[in-house]
């Protein structure tokens, strides 16, 4: 492409290469994870709590910068993947570790993150799907959470060259449930602003709750102090989100109830079903 200013071709990578600004985000959903087998819920003797879902919303994406036309053609990028909380709060208290896997063109390309804040950065060239793997801790969820991210380099618009001072960044933003949740990770996490945990059936006894303590951010693991945080896609909308899904849960809730009432009132004699009954 011949212009007053060469602007950069968009490559896979794997591709060989030859010898300023944009962002986009993604339709958010919910990611629903599977119950564990009876098995392992006879290994787990907590009790787990029917009817109940514990909501952590998530945002995983990608920041990439463009390091100027000096920068070499198989360097061109500067970018960093990672998971965070919606609301920038430290995911440590679900999530145990994230694995990354990069595009095998990269030393070691399955690259392990064991703390927060869970990301990797890298120099690069080429546009590549990158598989993001999360790990719960046992109480929450002994299965893994696989997502799968396009890393993007190059913004939409391209009627001039790229520029060095914004970077291009792409975010989704989603809910992982855990349906019924074990009494413990529950007391465990219902104090912690990562986690929304809705409103208990009346008269639950749960083991005494463990005291969230609303130390230095960057002590706990969240990333509102993150270098990167200036660029992050606004999800100022999450305390509204976060209220939805915890209302979405209860109705939930009280719809299965309705249901196990319907099928007890389908399953009476004829004579003696009642012709109502109330809500509770």
């Amino acid at each position: 492409m011949s212009h007053s200013q060469t602007l950069p071709l968009k490559r896979q990578q794997g591709e060989q290469p030859p010898s300023d600004d944009g962002s986009s985000a993604i339709k958010p959903s919910r990611l629903k994870i599977s119950l564990p087998s009876e098995d392992s819920d006879k290994k787990n003797a907590n009790k787990r709590l029917k009817d109940v879902e514990i909501c952590v919303p998530i945002v995983y994406g990608t920041i990439a910068f463009y390091l100027g036309r000096k920068a070499s053609e198989s360097q061109s990028h500067k970018w960093t993947v990672y998971v965070r909380g919606a609301s920038n709060e430290d995911l440590s208290v679900v999530v145990k570790k994230v694995v990354f896997q990069l595009h095998p063109s990269f030393n070691n390309p399955t690259r392990v993150v064991e703390s927060p804040p869970f990301e990797i950065s890298e120099c690069g060239w080429g546009e590549f799907e990158i598989a993001i793997t999360l790990f719960f801790h046992s109480d929450a969820c002994e299965k893994q959470l696989d997502l799968y991210h396009h890393l993007k380099l190059y913004p939409e618009d391209e009627s001039g060259p790229q520029t060095t001072k914004k970077p291009v960044v792409v975010e989704s933003y989603n809910e992982v449930v855990f349906p019924e949740p074990s009494e413990g990770f529950v007391a465990r996490v219902q104090n912690h602003p990562a986690v929304v945990v809705p409103r208990l059936p009346v008269g639950l006894n749960l083991p005494s709750p463990v005291p969230f303590d609303p130390m230095n951010d960057k002590e706990r693991g969240g990333t509102k102090d993150h270098p990167l945080s200036q660029w992050f896609l606004n999800f100022s909308e999450a305390d509204e989100l976060l209220k939805l899904a915890a209302s979405r849960q209860q109705v939930q809730a009280h719809i299965v109830k309705l249901r196990r009432q319907l099928n007890l009132l389908e399953g009476l004699p004829q004579s003696k079903q009642p012709s109502g009954y109330e809500c509770t």
